[in-house]
């Protein structure tokens, strides 16, 4: 077959037919070293892929966590997932209130009783609100019952200094919404504890968060110290928090961690989802600090004492 090719290229169309054969070879040696380009960058891709995947495994990795309670990826519905924890000597020294005061202390998480939508529109909700100020360092509050909002290393009361500019943030059903969600939680509460709902009261503070990377400028901005809620708070009996946002998609870090003797253990926040706990000293926590992104999430708290019960709150009227 050479000798035949040899023999052919010597006629009258020798040159042209060779320009052909290098044109040819040229053009497989081109494709050759695209497919092989290709191939690299495809390589390369999938290496970068399962190093950031490999990152985000490792960097999820706390080596203080024992446990993880309730994964974002996780959908708990329709119960709640309850975790048991004996009760601390505290309650001994508490004034009791039949219907009311703990018999059993636990640690519960459920994503059964806000939907995704619903925690979104509180979310958005929430973005108009801190948008009128925020803290100069990473952790801003926004507090409809009082009116407190962070502003500067200072709060406002939002009533007060922005008045009827409020009507322009927000809507009676944004206030709708924030009570009704708030009685789904003192429900669920009460369901899961057996308590009777109507022994329950609101307390103070109540409040959105936005937590972020920012340096912390106040002791207010330092989130992330391990507490008590009783003992912070006083009036607190059980303690929930709304999340927001997701953990791994809006922001890192801002994981709920419980401080337990035997280790600790966490909650991974997710839209909609519902933490809630006693808030005596059996249930110490504290937040892992935020390394990217925004937590938007909701503190709503009982107390079994009335004298330290707060209304829900109601958007201000606008005068005559």
């Amino acid at each position: 077959m050479a000798q035949i090719r040899m023999r052919s290229a010597k006629g009258p169309n020798a040159s042209e037919i060779e320009k052909k054969i290098k044109r040819g070879n040229a053009l497989r040696q081109s494709s050759s070293w695209l497919s092989t380009r290709v191939v690299l960058a495809l390589l390369l891709a999938s290496a970068g892929v399962c190093g950031s995947f490999m990152w985000l495994y490792l960097s999820s990795l706390d080596p203080e966590i024992t446990e993880t309670l309730a994964r974002q990826s996780e959908l708990l519905s329709p119960e709640p997932r309850v975790f048991p924890v004996p009760c601390s000597q505290d309650y001994e020294q508490h004034k009791r209130f039949p219907g009311c005061t703990i018999q059993q202390c636990a640690r519960a998480v459920t994503d059964a009783v806000v939907t995704r939508e619903e925690a979104h529109v509180l979310r958005r909700l929430a973005e108009r609100g801190l948008s009128l100020a925020g803290s100069e360092g990473g952790a801003s509050i926004l507090d409809l019952h009082s009116g407190a909002l962070s502003m500067g290393k200072q709060f406002v009361n939002i009533y007060r200094y922005f008045g009827e500019q409020l009507d322009e943030v927000f809507t009676e059903e944004d206030f709708r919404l924030y009570r009704d969600v708030r009685r789904r939680i003192q429900s669920v509460i009460a369901r899961t504890f057996d308590l009777n709902a109507e022994h329950m009261y609101l307390t103070k503070p109540t409040f959105f968060s936005r937590i972020n990377s920012t340096e912390a400028h106040t002791q207010h901005d330092e989130y992330w110290h391990p507490h008590v809620d009783k003992v912070t708070y006083g009036s607190f009996d059980y303690t929930s928090l709304l999340y927001l946002t997701d953990y791994g998609a809006d922001f890192s870090g801002g994981r709920f961690i419980f401080m337990d003797p035997d280790g600790n253990r966490t909650v991974e926040p997710r839209a909609g989802r519902l933490s809630f706990f006693s808030s005596g000293s059996e249930n110490l926590h504290r937040v892992e600090k935020v390394t990217w992104g925004t937590r938007y999430a909701i503190t709503v708290s009982f107390t079994c004492d009335p004298a330290y019960g707060i209304s829900d709150p109601a958007l201000p009227t606008a005068g005559p």
